[in-house]
């Protein structure tokens, strides 16, 4: 069940995040300005900026999903600094989420979950998803969300949320 709550729902939220980012870059033609200059907007002097949030949710995801599944996961320099960069970031990382299974998850909720910031404590794999990795990814995500639509950005909800698995 984790990985049914974890990759397939990260994947999907940075292809929303995707879309988010391609109706900035329409915005910024409109405005006859350059993108760019969104990546270093933030909605606070103290936070961080729309590439920064961009990385962290994608650091996020692949750590979530490699950790979960004892795996090693692909490292980023943090040096995006263009919407092309970035949006390369984006899509490895749903490449790298794709690459997983359900089978990979096996034993994952009882796994130690740990980082260097956490000084030697843990998380159990169900705590790790469930605590921190989902909380932290939507943070991330939504805080970009919130830069784009802060600073003009003709985005809603439904944009951020994506197509649904509607019923008939």
């Amino acid at each position: 069940m984790l990985y049914e709550l974890t990759l397939p729902q990260f994947s999907k939220t940075l292809k929303n995040l995707l879309n988010l980012l391609d109706k900035g870059v329409k915005h910024a033609e409109a405005k006859k300005f350059e993108f760019d200059v969104l990546l270093q907007a933030r909605l606070a002097p103290d936070q961080f900026n729309l590439i920064r949030q961009i990385q962290i949710a994608c650091d996020t995801a692949k750590l979530c999903g490699a950790r979960l599944a004892n795996k090693e996961a692909p490292t980023h320099p943090d040096t995006e600094k263009t919407y092309s960069e970035i949006k390369s970031r984006i899509e490895s990382v749903i490449q790298y989420l794709n690459s997983f299974t359900s089978q990979d998850f096996n034993g994952a909720e009882d796994r130690h979950i740990s980082q260097p910031r956490w000084e030697g404590k843990y998380l159990t794999g169900k705590e790790f998803v469930i605590h921190h990795a989902v909380p932290n990814f939507y943070f991330h995500v939504t805080t970009a969300y919130s830069i784009l639509r802060h600073n003009g950005v003709d985005i809603g909800k439904k944009d951020y949320l994506g197509e649904l698995p509607y019923k008939k």
